[in-house]
């Protein structure tokens, strides 16, 4: 009788994990916050900026969730061939379906004001930390905005070099400097290579470059308040972005800036073949669908074992 009801109380837990497990998504890992990326201002995260015509358009022309995934742009086995691997046009979603919607070419994106060659502290919100190597490519001189970012757009040299930076706030912390010789609307594009993971991720962050009097020009350019990462990890929404002002000096962030009426035709993106990576569902997963399924299986094997231990046949004792 004890080994019966053992047996039937643990079917009755199984059951109830299986029934009562939460489909938690899990965190993923990280963009560029500061300036702003698109993913970072387009997520669910993005307050004000995620509000934008641009970042509307984006979500539409993108696959659902990707919005809930803004921190999970990675390409697997890139391993530097970033050029041949990720398609012109596409730079912006890593040549990834998911993403579609960041490469549509319009000049509405939300932006953040600079100052060329100022020092600028780029921040990069993480939810999963990983080591690896941060490049920091600008768009050149004479970059038409509204068009579909291509490699040839982008400088071949990076700006900025940052290996294994340290983590502040649940962001990683690089100081740097601004590029010179820039005036306008201009793309900051990012590529973080893993070293720690065969993945690389990619962001497009839009900026304006406005020279300021002599005087400010020799202050430090701060940046915005970083984005807060999924899961409480500690960076916080951009404050122009959720649509606090920022300090005179500091950076801005425009969830609009406009320096033409707005593009909406939308790019005609196609899947890259050699830009493949996990099924999102796999990656954004969490692992208690399959903690039920287990419960669901122990629910099972108890159900069983318990039904044969009840109606077992009893043992016949001869008398002596």
């Amino acid at each position: 009788m004890n080994t019966l009801r053992t047996a039937a109380a643990g079917a009755l837990i199984g059951v109830l994990v299986a029934l009562f497990a939460p489909a938690v998504p899990a965190s993923a890992h990280g963009t560029l916050t500061s300036p702003i990326s698109r993913t970072a201002a387009c997520g669910t995260e993005g307050g004000q900026a995620a509000r934008s015509a641009a970042c509307r358009a984006a979500v539409a022309a993108s696959r659902p969730g990707a919005a809930e995934a803004w921190d999970n742009l990675r390409v697997a086995g890139v391993n530097g061939r970033d050029r041949s691997v990720i398609p012109d046009g596409k730079l912006c979603s890593g040549g990834l379906t998911e993403y579609a919607g960041l490469d549509l070419p319009r000049t509405d994106w939300p932006s953040t004001t600079v100052t060329p060659g100022a020092k600028f502290t780029f921040r990069y919100a993480t939810t999963i930390p990983h080591e690896g190597t941060f490049r920091f490519y600008v768009t050149k001189s004479g970059y038409r905005p509204g068009t579909a970012l291509r490699w040839a757009d982008v400088t071949s040299t990076p700006f900025l070099t940052s290996t294994d930076p340290r983590i502040v706030d649940g962001a990683y912390t690089m100081p740097g400097t601004l590029p010179s010789g820039l005036t306008g609307h201009h793309v900051i594009y990012t590529i973080w290579q893993n070293s720690s993971t065969a993945d690389t991720y990619y962001s497009c962050s839009d900026v304006v470059f406005t020279a300021k009097k002599a005087k400010k020009a020799k202050k430090a350019a701060t940046n915005p308040s970083p984005v807060s990462a999924r899961g409480g990890s500690g960076a916080e929404l951009p404050a122009a972005a959720g649509g606090s002002q920022t300090p005179p000096d500091a950076p801005t962030t425009h969830p609009g800036h406009h320096d033409a009426a707005p593009s909406t035709a939308p790019d005609e993106i196609q899947p890259s073949a050699a830009a493949v990576q996990e099924p999102a569902g796999m990656m954004n997963g969490s692992r208690w669908p399959l903690i039920a399924g287990i419960g669901l299986m122990l629910a099972i094997l108890g159900t069983i074992g318990a039904l044969a231990l009840h109606y077992r046949p009893k043992p016949r004792h001869r008398r002596s």
